[in-house]
């Protein structure tokens, strides 16, 4: 298991350019490649659409060794409906405290030194006010659950994660697959898990040999296999083998092929002007404005 990497999350994005620039100008961090697509992903990626769609990747440095965010954008949506699922990423960053304020992008301070801060879209984020790390700033990605034992057994027995604490009177838990890694938190949310349109999706890597067996492993357990192991291109760049699974609360998870994902998450120098150029092509917002009509909520 010691292979096995965290690697990004995804988000569904409604407006772009905004949340272009808290990634960008509030948490600091890079655009470390972005790709067009003219049509859905096999495997689901931009979530279950067939239209136009992108796929930005954002973070503090290379996805080799960095947990990062993936922001999936369709053409044509302008928002999507949270629920309870995803509960927020926290991070080390008193740069992103300072930039925030700069900006005034409304902060709140919910223990002593940690404050919460809404990227577009509601997606919340915790910034720990200390100085960034000069390692991956980025230390856990918490999710809800709807019953802590059965999701820890699931994620702990069925996909060999370590359990580094487990509380069970706040009922929760911090897993993951190293130390120097970005860790999971459950935490119960107290009833079922509602994950809205803006449902996300967690990636890990593994070796590509791997991948079989999980599959087979999850067919034996009978788990739940959103997408049975395929082959996704990216035009231009690697194709990668992925297998997508749901846990107990429906949580997708994705296992893609360590070495081709290495040469497809190669950092790209020109994201940012590909992401800022797919920005000012997309005349999307303007054309509904001059039709007086709102974009499709999902």
């Amino acid at each position: 298991m010691a292979a096995r990497r965290a690697l990004h999350f995804v988000f569904k994005v409604g407006d772009r350019a905004r949340t272009a620039r808290f990634y960008r100008e509030l948490l600091g961090m890079n655009v470390l490649r972005h790709e067009e697509f003219e049509e859905g992903c096999k495997a689901s990626c931009n979530g279950p659409y067939d239209g136009k769609w992108s796929k930005t990747m954002v973070g503090y440095g290379p996805e080799d060794n960095h947990f990062v965010a993936e922001l999936t954008y369709n053409y044509g949506i302008g928002e999507y409906r949270l629920g309870n699922d995803f509960l927020g990423i926290t991070l080390v960053s008193s740069q992103a405290v300072s930039n925030a304020k700069k900006m005034g992008w409304p902060l709140k301070e919910v223990t002593s030194g940690v404050f919460e801060a809404e990227a577009p879209g509601g997606y919340k984020f915790y910034l720990e006010d200390k100085e960034q790390p000069k390692q991956d700033p980025v230390l856990k990605v918490t999710l809800g659950v709807s019953n802590l034992q059965k999701s820890v057994s699931y994620w702990s027995g069925l996909l060999g994660m370590k359990i580094y604490e487990k509380d069970e009177e706040k009922q929760r838990a911090l897993l993951g697959y190293a130390d120097n890694q970005c860790k999971l938190e459950l935490k119960a949310v107290g009833g079922a898990v509602d994950h809205g349109t803006a449902f996300g999706r967690i990636a890990f890597s593994c070796a590509k040999e791997e991948l079989p067996n999980i599959e087979a492993l999850m067919k034996k357990e009978n788990q739940k296999i959103l997408t049975p192991l395929v082959s996704l291109d990216t035009p231009g760049k690697a194709t990668v083998q992925v297998v997508i699974l749901a846990d107990p609360d429906g949580h997708e998870i994705c296992f893609v092929g360590d070495e081709a994902f290495r040469e497809l998450s190669k950092l790209d120098p020109n994201g940012g002007k590909l992401l800022d150029d797919a920005m000012a092509a997309d005349k999307s917002d303007k054309w509904f404005a001059d039709h007086n009509r709102k974009k499709v909520s999902a």
